[in-house]
């Protein structure tokens, strides 16, 4: 027997409760994991809370992150014992995820623990951080480089955002951070932000083209918010766009591009390739500071994940939210 969240409807609502099951009452796939830490992103906030259509069928187990060692494989690359890592791939959607004590997984899936990181801290760092590191990535490929000028983090504190952030300045980018939550200057500040912008500030209908601002930027939120970023970015620059929490519009026009040569770089991380996601983990061990996961993460046991997704789709958590399976 082991312990999972699981989400059912009933007259279209959906409900989630934490049960005991069998292990035969897991879908079958290559490798059987032992699930220590997994976390609570938005998107797993919308599925608990039946907010959006994020799952496909039911009932399901929720969590589209998790990590902890196998306990049985029928895949050669893996062994009982070895420390793994999984986000994306439609697990907690299509798939059951992580929010249990067990889950069975394709092979596929899997990506190593980096030497030297441990099952609570990839989950610190999960989805949010895996994107953030992506995000980084492809400003670095669009050229923007330490020096140039300011970085620009939407919806900041944020799991992502906050990532963000700590990433950004720990590579030496002078950060700039945008919220809507005041009281979040001194977390934000504390993980590398040199300034704050105020949401309201940016919130407003953009023109096609304003005032020069930013060397590149990452976008969690999408809508109006996205075509100011793109509307103040400096020529040649590049802002990488992951979210979309503020609305799946972008009211903009073709002005910053033909005019200022501004890249709108997308980044998904659900279904990155496998090369690009150990790449990605790779850094994120060696670069993402110690002190930052002390500030970004806090756990919480599973009983406690249906109040925690009412409060993180109501915009009401900073940070990182790791649900630990042995509480």
């Amino acid at each position: 027997m082991f312990k999972a969240l699981v989400l059912d409807q009933q007259d279209g609502k959906t409900g989630a409760q934490v049960k005991a099951l069998e292990d035969a009452a897991l879908p079958g796939e290559d490798v059987l994991v032992a699930v220590e830490y997994s976390s609570l992103n938005f998107k797993d906030g919308l599925a608990v809370t039946g907010t959006g259509r994020i799952v496909s069928q039911f009932p399901m187990v929720p969590g589209i992150d998790l990590a902890g060692r196998v306990l049985e494989s029928a895949d050669e690359r893996y062994a009982p014992g070895d420390a793994v890592v999984l986000t994306g791939w439609g697990v907690g959607e299509r798939y059951w995820g992580g929010m249990a004590e067990k889950a069975r997984l394709k092979a596929d899936w899997l990506v190593p623990l980096p030497q030297g990181m441990d099952s609570r801290t990839a989950m610190m760092i999960g989805t949010a951080g895996l994107t953030a590191m992506l995000c980084v990535m492809a400003l670095e490929e669009g050229g923007v480089r330490p020096g140039q000028g300011p970085v620009l983090v939407t919806g900041a504190a944020g799991g992502v955002g906050s990532v963000s952030v700590a990433l950004l300045a720990a590579l030496g980018y002078e950060v700039h951070a945008v919220t809507g939550r005041p009281e979040t200057e001194a977390y934000l500040k504390g993980l590398g932000a040199r300034e704050l912008v105020s949401r309201e500030s940016m919130a407003g209908k953009p023109k096609p083209l304003e005032a020069q601002r930013w060397a590149g930027a990452i976008d969690t939120v999408g809508d109006t918010i996205l075509a100011g970023v793109l509307a103040q970015t400096c020529y040649g620059g590049t802002v990488a766009a992951c979210g979309l929490a503020a609305g799946f519009n972008l009211p903009t026009t073709v002005m910053p591009f033909i005019l200022r040569n501004v890249r709108l770089q997308g980044v998904d991380s659900v279904m990155c390739p496998l090369a690009r996601r150990q790449q990605a983990w790779e850094r994120l061990a060696r670069e993402l500071p110690a002190s930052a996961l002390g500030e970004i993460g806090h756990s919480i046991a599973l009983e406690e994940v249906p109040d925690y997704a009412q409060r993180i789709v109501s915009g009401q958590v900073r940070g990182r939210v790791i649900v630990d399976l042995s509480r």
